[in-house]
């Protein structure tokens, strides 16, 4: 991908972002009042893919409600949230690179060194995964700030 390619994407997807609009924000990034707009984080480690949870089986961590797709994830969670919390309170890893809470697709992730990265959709996980290194030391960095930001770009 060359430089230019690169730049101009950019800036299109944080225009993009820019003109959507703003949402409430809280430490955990929630659609609906549930996180990751109801999929379960443990099927990203287990099953190497977004899997649509169900509110029989939920559970709360940081003050935010997370489904899953069984019992068992839902066990595996409880033992241990902050390994399958996604990174950045599941808000966009390129966007927290930025400096900024942009919401997610859960199907735009990555699983790099046993941390979950969301992405804001498909084209923004392409620039992520250009300099996933840069890009999460950047983010580590932004994060303590841009967490306390009360809204979050749609």
């Amino acid at each position: 991908m060359n430089r230019n390619y690169f730049l101009k994407t950019l800036l299109k997807c944080s225009i993009s972002i820019a003109f959507i609009g703003c949402a409430s924000a809280g430490m955990i990034f929630e659609k609906e009042g549930v996180a990751l707009r109801g999929y379960d984080p443990v099927a990203y480690f287990m099953q190497g893919q977004p899997v649509k949870g169900v509110p029989q089986f939920q559970a709360q961590h940081q003050g935010a409600v997370f489904h899953f797709a069984s019992q068992a994830s839902r066990d595996a969670f409880i033992a241990s949230p902050d390994k399958y919390t996604p990174q950045y309170g599941g808000y966009c890893a390129f966007g927290m690179a930025s400096g900024y809470k942009a919401a997610t697709d859960p199907a735009a992730f990555t699983v790099v060194g046993g941390k979950l990265y969301l992405n804001y959709n498909r084209e923004v996980q392409k620039m992520w995964s250009a300099d996933i290194v840069g890009f999460v030391s950047k983010a580590d960095q932004n994060w303590p700030t841009a967490s306390k930001q009360s809204k979050v770009q749609e």
